[in-house]
């Protein structure tokens, strides 16, 4: 069993660390800011960092991996058609990765960038899914480099893996996302409970993730473009039939780009 804990960084991003707590072993998702990291690892001594596992190659996902890589000898596992530092395992669809005992399933998710990876288990009793910045809580990352016709059948296979899959994403980003969850589905009631869930918590100052696949599919619009009221929105905010999944999905993600 291995433990997971959110380690801030920057305004809204979150280095995950994952911990083997038999074995004093750790590995982290993400870091763009090596600081967070290294003073985790300063407060236990004991503790070592093995690997590095890499979404995509955004600065605020790698910004820290060079100083973590010098400072512990980690592995560092990442896209293979991304440019990402350091790296000394290079992944792609359909490759598996074995991170303290856990066995990881790497999945091809194109779209926020072109290599974007996420990382999928489902050997705990609880599945976990790392899904960088294309699945996020309620939302989905922008496409700054991919097309829809990538974004939404990734998008899509991320919804297929079973509902109670643990999403870890790499921001808190779920209030904003459910302010437009509520404007694509103002009568869906599992989107307003969640809305005043995720208030509370943050008005709490508490992290709002993880995230299950099967939330997801209740409230997350981008995995919604089946629903009748969702492709009507995404019509009116078009002003034309939107025929497709794909068409859904452009159409909302371009609405979200100027929520």
């Amino acid at each position: 069993m291995i433990q997971i804990d959110a380690l801030p960084a920057f305004s809204d991003n979150y280095i995950w660390l994952l911990q083997d707590t038999a074995k004093r072993r750790c590995a982290v998702v993400d870091p763009g800011d090596a600081g967070p990291v290294e003073r985790w690892l300063a407060a236990n001594p004991d503790w070592a960092l093995s690997d590095i596992l890499i979404t995509h190659h955004h600065n605020d996902h790698v910004g820290g991996v060079e100083r973590l890589k010098q400072l512990t000898g980690a592995r560092v596992c990442g896209p293979a058609n991304e440019r990402i530092p350091c790296r000394d395992l290079a992944l792609g669809e359909g490759d598996q990765l074995d991170v303290l005992g856990v066995t990881f399933q790497v999945l091809a998710v194109p779209g926020h960038t072109l290599g974007h990876i996420a990382f999928f288990s489902d050997q705990p009793a609880t599945p976990l899914l790392f899904s960088g910045d294309t699945l996020f809580a309620a939302g989905c990352g922008r496409m700054f480099e991919g097309t829809a016709e990538q974004m939404q059948p990734a998008l899509a296979r991320l919804a297929a893996l079973p509902a109670q899959t643990e999403v870890y994403c790499a921001h808190e980003y779920t209030l904003s996302n459910l302010r437009f969850a509520q404007a694509v589905e103002p009568t869906n009631p599992y989107v307003q409970q969640r809305f005043d869930d995720v208030t509370r918590l943050r008005a709490d100052n508490r992290i709002s993730l993880p995230s299950t696949i099967g939330l997801e599919r209740l409230t997350n619009p981008f995995l919604r473009t089946s629903e009748t009221l969702v492709k009507q929105k995404a019509d009116e905010w078009k002003g034309h039939s939107n025929p497709t999944h794909v068409a859904v999905f452009a159409a909302l993600r371009s609405w979200k780009d100027t929520f």
